[in-house]
């Protein structure tokens, strides 16, 4: 569960998981992006005094469609099939359903209802007239314990750069399910908000994506879609609704051509992964302004290292950068903390150019940015007293950045073992974009990690 926890990027309740899909589903295989939005929803649950109506969230987007697993922004995969006009994968997908009660009196003695990650199996089926979709999904991290089951249709008329693609969903929920997101339990019962079980619920839902490719590689969107909620729903002691609705507009930038896909990638590289290992200290900067700026102090809240192996394939070889997929395991030693010992996982595209020496195409030292999520066992002990320090939250899945820079070892060395290795630092930041994104758990801080590592490429 720990790779689908890096790979699934979503939005909080909206009206149905269709209004989130973008253009990048029906991408070429092997084609990689990423992109952000910003989610508007109607929040259906009663108000209180720390809950927007209409709150406004920041959703990042790491995107993948290969031959074989796949990220989509809402869901990420296996595909069992994966032919022109049938589709049929294996699943996790998060249910971002959710009530936090805060500090408001009306949901005094109210449990938080968590989000979740269901998985499960869906089929799409493609042809002249539109598509169709069906899926089975069950609860696997034991918070609703609960399935689901949704069959949805959608048509897209294409007009050039611009698309219009309409949609109709209908999604069963059983009793679990609904029970624990929208019922009030005996425990929770108070005068004025009385014990309730709505039982199974369905769902319909309409709405319309758009999109336009701004360039052969930056695509944009925006989607609506509205909810009909299940009566059995509304009457709930919590819910005040009768419609839900959202907007999910954003971008995405992908790593080759949309529109006309090429591959600049000679036969020889086209192969080409790398590997990586590292180890290092945690910082007392941030990666943004302090360490960036000749700050490598280690962290005044704890003593802690970290070491980790990270492996890459090159996706796109262009003119000014190179395109990468990584995927990285992290082993933090924490036990003099008293934190432990365990593993954190990242999941990252990154840009990697270089720099030649004047006058000639000499190679002399290389950069790499990367952006993708991480997920940590266990949430680090640095940002357990930072945030504490600041009475702020923590959450095991982040937002994840990797800046890298390093020399060639063939400069020092003329072994032949050693002609396509290098030797540098890496930063390894996880942070929660300043409070912004409900689906990092709105954490508005992180720490940051100076590492020295070795990485090699092969073909």
């Amino acid at each position: 569960m720990a790779l689908a926890c890096c790979v699934i990027f979503a939005t909080p309740v909206f009206a149905g998981q269709d209004v989130t899909d973008i253009p990048f589903s029906s991408s070429p295989t092997g084609s990689a992006a990423l992109g952000g939005a910003l989610h508007i929803r109607r929040n259906v649950y009663k108000p209180a005094e720390n809950v927007d109506d209409w709150p406004i969230d920041l959703v990042p987007l790491l995107l993948y469609n290969g031959k074989y697993v796949f990220s989509r922004g809402t869901a990420a995969g296996v595909h069992v099939l994966n032919k022109r006009s049938v589709e049929l994968n294996l699943l996790a997908r998060v249910r971002f359903d959710n009530l936090d009660p805060g500090d408001s009196e009306f949901y005094e003695g109210v449990q938080a209802r968590k989000q979740s990650i269901d998985g499960g199996a869906e089929m799409r089926v493609r042809g002249d007239w539109g598509e169709l979709k069906a899926a089975w999904l069950v609860d696997t991290l034991g918070r609703h314990y609960g399935q689901s089951a949704e069959i949805a249709y959608r048509y897209t008329f294409e007009y050039g750069r611009l698309t219009f693609s309409p949609f109709v969903n209908w999604e069963w929920r059983d009793a679990d399910m609904t029970n624990y997101y929208y019922g009030v339990s005996a425990d929770e019962a108070r005068p004025g908000r009385e014990e309730y079980a709505p039982g199974s619920s369905q769902w319909f839902s309409l709405g319309l994506n758009t999109s336009y490719a701004l360039t052969d590689r930056v695509t944009l969107f925006g989607n609506i879609g509205f909810d009909t909620i299940d009566p059995t729903v509304q009457r709930s002691p919590i819910v005040d609704a009768s419609k839900a609705a959202a907007l999910y507009v954003g971008g995405e930038y992908t790593f080759g051509n949309l529109l006309e896909p090429e591959c600049n990638t000679s036969p020889e590289r086209a192969s080409e992964w790398s590997w990586r290992v590292n180890y290092g200290y945690s910082a007392d900067g941030n990666i943004v302004s302090e360490i960036d700026q000749g700050d490598f102090s280690g962290d005044s809240f704890a003593d802690t290292t970290i070491g980790g192996i990270t492996l890459g394939k090159l996706l796109v070889a262009g003119e000014r950068a190179d395109y990468l997929a990584r995927f990285a395991v992290y082993r933090h030693f924490e036990a003099n903390e008293g934190n432990g010992t365990f593993n954190s996982y990242a999941l990252f595209l990154s840009a990697m150019g270089r720099g030649y020496g004047p006058w000639s195409r000499d190679e002399w030292f290389r950069w790499s940015l990367g952006f993708g999520l991480s997920f940590a066992e266990t949430v680090p002990i640095p940002e357990q007293l930072q945030q504490a320090d600041e009475g702020k939250k923590t959450a095991r899945v982040l937002s994840y950045l990797d800046l890298q820079v390093d020399f060639p070892l063939r400069r020092l060395f003329k072994a032949k073992s050693v002609r396509n290795c290098y030797v540098g630092a890496t930063v390894v930041h996880r942070s929660g974009i300043f409070g912004s994104s409900d689906v990092l758990g709105d954490v508005a801080g992180g720490a940051d990690w100076i590492t020295a590592h070795l990485e090699c490429f092969r073909n």
